[in-house]
């Protein structure tokens, strides 16, 4: 049997742009996409903790170090700049694969989006 666990999320982050008119996506600062183990264009949940709608969409990588977290497309109208939101990344695992799986990787980011703590 296959299960969808939380692999890894990005909790505490800040949106610092949103826009509309793009094809739709998630900005994510490479920086926190590595500590996170999330890839370039892997779909992830997104919740946006102030409003509490919740998204699904693809990761793209932004400048490393540069804190940008940007929702792109229609997701746009779904979050606010400043607002906070939790980028959560599932993956299928087997259940020989569980036995050696401990706890979804959890990086922690300040109100400027650098990390604070990972675990």
């Amino acid at each position: 049997m296959m299960r969808l666990i939380c692999k890894s999320k990005i909790a505490g982050a800040r949106v610092t742009a949103t826009i509309v008119e793009y094809n739709g996506s998630l900005g994510v600062d490479s920086t926190l996409l590595e500590a996170a183990g999330i890839l370039p264009y892997e779909m992830v949940l997104v919740v946006d903790v102030d409003n509490t709608n919740r998204f699904e969409t693809y990761i793209i990588p932004e400048k490393p170090g540069s804190g940008i977290i940007g929702v792109y497309g229609g997701a746009a109208k779904l979050s606010k700049v400043g607002n906070e939101i939790i980028v959560i990344s599932s993956a299928l695992f087997s259940d020989d694969d569980l036995k050696h799986f401990k706890a979804p990787k959890v990086v922690r980011v300040d109100q400027r989006n650098k990390i604070v703590s990972t675990h």
